[in-house]
Order: C-alpha cells, then structure tokens, then sequence
C-alpha cells in the first residue's frame, strides 16, 4: 500500500509589498485528511495557501513527501498539487468535460478533445465524483454559480493530485451546493489525499474537517481537531463572538453566536 502523502510546512513567513503578513508558521499534515484553514477576513489565510502552492515566494521550508517545493519542476509540482482559487469566473464558452479535461494539462494533455486513455480515464472520475455527467456537453458559461463551482472542483480533481488546496470553495453558494461541494472535499480525503480548504464557515469547518488551522494575524493559534482548535476561548480571543456547540448525528456542531 501507498504510504499517505505528507506535507511539511516549517517556519514559513511570507512578505508582501515589504511587509511581513506570514510569520513562521509550522504544521505536519498527511493524506487522508481534510484540513480547514479558518480566520478573520485579511490575517493571510489565501497567502498562506498560495504559499503552499508554491504560487509565491516564501520563506523557511514546505516539503512534500519529503522533497523541498522550491526544488520541484514546475511541471512536478502541477501534478502534486491541484489549486482550486477563488472564485469560478469563466469568459471562455467551453464544453464542461473540456475544462474538466484541462486539469489534465499538467500531465501532458494539452488538447482536450485528443486525451489518451489515462487522461480519459481521469477525466471521468472527476466528473463521477462531482456530479456533473448531466453538464458534460452544455458551454460552461451557461451554467449557475453552483454547477459552476462543481465543474471548476472536477477541474481540480481530474489532475489527481495527492493534496487538494480549494480557496473558500463554498463561497456565495447557497446550502446545498455547500454541502455538495464539502461533501465531495470530504470524500476526496477519505480517498487519501490532504485536501486544504480555507473557510469562513466555521460550521462546515466543525462537521467536514479532521483538523482545524486558526490564522489570526498571520500567525497560527490553534490547530487541532475542531472541538479543540475552535475551543471557547479562540471564538472569543479571534474571532470575537460565542459558540453554541452539539452534537447530531455523531457530528460535532459549532454555530457562532454573536455575544451580549
């Protein structure tokens, strides 16, 4: 069997325009796992992401599987990490199954309409995965925000990368494409690959993830399992409100609860 992907993050700061908005941050994460990265708007949750994506410069070390990011091809570290940004903005009207086809890129397929058997096969999954077979053949600028989000994650999966980093990929959707969205997340780690997701929904964060990162001014607080990491005094210390917390089926419940 495959040992899980491990991802090393040790002493990372990161400076943008001259100012230091990462400050040495350090974490052991491994495949199998969901993490969710949550904070207050503009401590450096993205930055922190993007860092780890190797999209910009960084300082100290990040490490997966043991080999250093900054020592890694570009075209090597395409298929070790699928980076899914903000927002799903689409100006081209591509079919779905060939922007799902374009998460094949990094691989070598670069016409999705001539994809070898591997790369088909791929494509496929990712579509299986999120639902979207009914979408296949319809322009992608003719979907909702919603089906848009599922195509632009399929995108995301279909390079097959051992660790998944989805920036707010729940945002300004309504609950059920959330729970879609979180749920094929959460499969995707149970499949064995370190899914990321930075989050302001510390809902979903409590029920979906197995370890929760708190960011509060660019520094790491707390990072543990959700009850922990969201423990009462980080909800008032960071993000400056109560928690009314439960159970339901066997899922841990945190609904922020504005005090006074």
């Amino acid at each position: 069997m495959t040992p899980p992907v491990s991802l090393a993050i040790q002493n990372v700061s990161v400076a943008l325009g001259g100012r230091t908005v990462i400050h040495h941050i350090s974490s052991e994460l491994e495949g199998g796992h969901l993490v969710a990265l949550v904070g207050p708007n503009g401590v450096g949750k993205t930055t922190l992401l993007r860092a780890i994506a190797g999209l910009i410069p960084s300082n100290g070390d990040i490490r997966i599987d043991g080999d250093s990011l900054d020592a890694l091809p570009l075209r090597e570290r395409a298929t070790r990490f699928g980076y899914l940004p903000q927002g799903h903005a689409v100006h081209w009207p591509l079919r779905v199954r060939d922007v799902v086809a374009l998460g094949r890129y990094p691989h070598g397929a670069t016409d999705p309409l001539r994809l070898a058997e591997s790369d088909e096969a791929a494509v496929a999954r990712a579509i299986k995965a999120t639902d979207i077979l009914p979408l296949a053949e319809r322009k992608v600028t003719e979907l909702s925000g919603g089906e848009r989000s599922r195509v632009a994650l399929a995108r995301v999966l279909a390079v097959e990368a051992p660790v998944i980093l989805a920036d707010e990929p729940t945002a300004s959707l309504d609950p059920r494409y959330q729970l879609n969205i979180m749920s094929v997340l959460r499969s995707t780690a149970n499949g064995g690959a370190l899914v990321i997701v930075v989050t302001h929904d510390l809902g979903l964060a409590a029920r979906f993830a197995d370890t929760v990162l708190v960011l509060s001014d660019g520094r790491l607080v707390a990072q543990g399992a959700p009850d922990h990491a969201l423990s009462d005094s980080i909800m008032e210390d960071v993000f400056r409100v109560g928690a009314y917390r439960a159970s339901f089926q066997n899922q841990s419940v945190i609904v922020p609860w504005a005090n006074g």
